[in-house]
């Protein structure tokens, strides 16, 4: 008798006898769009792909050994990438800039580029990465700002100019726990979330300002504020580790606002920017890299 694994919230539930696991799909706890495995399967498949498992009738399942899951994904470790075309960079970047400047169509522009750009990202394990937040979620945050910005505006008041500053990062914190808890891998939740502080955030930006006057010193505090965010970031069984340095953050973002400032090579700049991030950020079984 094969013995059945399935996915829930990106973690691995099983082994479970036939029987049992016959028992979880009639009580629709494993449904057609759930990723399963058994004995023998190359990789994780939906349920309804596989022959006779969903609908009765005997699944036609081959022997063998079970794959890995892992941080953000099914498999074994590895490095992130992410590759997208120079004109639709463009023609998408322009689109939502314009989308930003009407104000109002602001969070849907940001969440359709969003959804685009996750889907560039190739993530080992985790095929089809892809962003399933709703732009409604960001119009009471987006529009509520907007609102004390006017307020701070028509008073002119100091204290409300330092209270719309901390309501800036603080609201950058929910929309970076709202974005990781919407990556989803072939339709599927991966069941992530951010559990790093506001207060910590707030920490890092205050430090990450101060390190400005050093002149150089925010590309160390930028690699260990991303270390920091990755470290927080729960609902895997992989380490997520970003590897860069401080120094290869220094001179690329050196080389970068030169080449930006020529305007003609700033889509080149940002693809080969993010390409170098994402091969920095690495996964791996926890402990080995520390081993």
């Amino acid at each position: 008798m094969a013995s059945w694994f399935y996915a829930s919230e990106g973690k691995q539930q099983g082994p479970y006898p036939e029987g049992q696991f016959r028992d979880l799909v009639a009580q629709g706890i494993v449904r057609p769009d759930t990723l399963v495995w058994s004995e023998g399967m190359a990789g994780w498949q939906k349920a309804a792909e596989i022959p006779g498992l969903i609908g009765g009738g005997p699944p036609m399942v081959p022997a063998g050994g079970p794959p890995t899951m892992g941080a953000g994904g099914y498999g074994g470790g590895g490095s992130l990438s992410i590759d997208f075309g120079i004109l639709e960079f463009t023609w998408r970047s322009i689109v939502m800039m314009i989308g930003i400047a009407f104000i109002i169509p602001a969070p849907w522009a940001f969440v359709w580029y969003t959804q685009w750009i996750v889907s560039c990202v190739k993530v080992p394990g985790r095929p089809n990465l892809s962003f399933t937040g709703n732009a409604m979620t960001l119009v009471p945050w987006f529009f509520g700002f907007i609102v004390l910005m006017i307020v701070v505006g028509f008073t002119g008041s100091q204290l409300l100019g330092n209270l719309l500053l901390i309501a800036q990062i603080v609201l950058y914190w929910l929309l970076i726990k709202w974005m990781v808890a919407n990556l989803a891998s072939n339709g599927q939740p991966l069941g992530l979330s951010f559990t790093g502080s506001v207060w910590a955030y707030i920490g890092w930006n205050l430090l990450f300002a101060i390190s400005i006057i050093t002149i150089i010193g925010w590309a160390w505090v930028a690699a260990a504020q991303l270390r920091w965010f990755y470290r927080n970031i729960e609902g895997t069984q992989r380490e997520i580790v970003f590897q860069g340095s401080g120094l290869g953050i220094l001179w690329r973002g050196i080389v970068a606002a030169i080449l930006s400032s020529l305007l003609i090579p700033i889509p080149w700049v940002y693809r080969w920017i993010m390409n170098w991030f994402a091969s920095q950020t690495e996964l791996a079984p926890r402990g080995s890299l520390g081993a």
